[in-house]
């Protein structure tokens, strides 16, 4: 699946947004990419997520053990991945603000991991999931995403895999530039829900 493929089918579900958007990590843009439109369509998520599978397993060499995600946006990519490749799915979720395994999922040192997110916008909640997988003492392989919508910039300390990348601007809430300013912004995202 090329990189315009996997656009195309978040154009074909409207997840494509413009407006006045605040992302999870508190910068401002005029473009979302709501993945929840693209994951209501079960036969669309599978295709996405079986041309992820099959490129984490074209460029990591070594055993996976499971594949685990960043909730809420990650939970229905990671398990999707996940199902492709054969493996089991576990996600983390916030707990006091900070990324944590529950519900008895479990990892270990023996294990090695990769961490499936939806789109990657500035990477903070992809390296929040990391941190969160190395506690345990699991080794992360590698960050797959649909979507890395930083064009390049986000930067991990794994190998990271996107299924296509795009450079969508964001900016500072108090450096937005005349098409912003003054009009009122949503929250989409998923970080601080309560």
């Amino acid at each position: 699946m090329t990189p315009d493929q996997v656009l195309a089918e978040f154009e074909k579900a409207g997840a494509l947004l413009k407006g006045h958007f605040v992302l999870s990590s508190g910068r401002h843009s005029d473009t979302f990419l709501q993945k929840a439109l693209v994951f209501q369509y079960p036969k669309r998520t599978a295709k996405l997520c079986k041309a992820l599978a099959a490129k984490i397993n074209a460029k990591v060499k070594k055993r996976i053990d499971a594949v685990v995600s960043p909730a809420v946006g990650g939970i229905i990519p990671g398990y999707e991945t996940a199902r492709h490749m054969g493996l089991p799915a576990m996600f983390v979720e916030r707990q006091d603000g900070v990324f944590t395994l529950r519900r008895n999922f479990h990892l270990d040192a023996a294990m090695s991991v990769v961490v499936v997110e939806d789109v990657v916008s500035t990477g903070l909640s992809s390296r929040e999931c990391i941190d969160a997988v190395k506690k345990t003492g699991a080794k992360v392989l590698a960050l797959a995403a649909l979507i890395d919508r930083s064009g390049g910039a986000a930067k991990f300390d794994v190998p990271f895999i996107p299924l296509a990348r795009v450079k969508v601007p964001s900016w500072d809430a108090d450096k937005l530039p005349k098409h912003l300013a003054g009009t009122p912004a949503v929250k989409p995202g998923s970080r601080g829900l309560k």
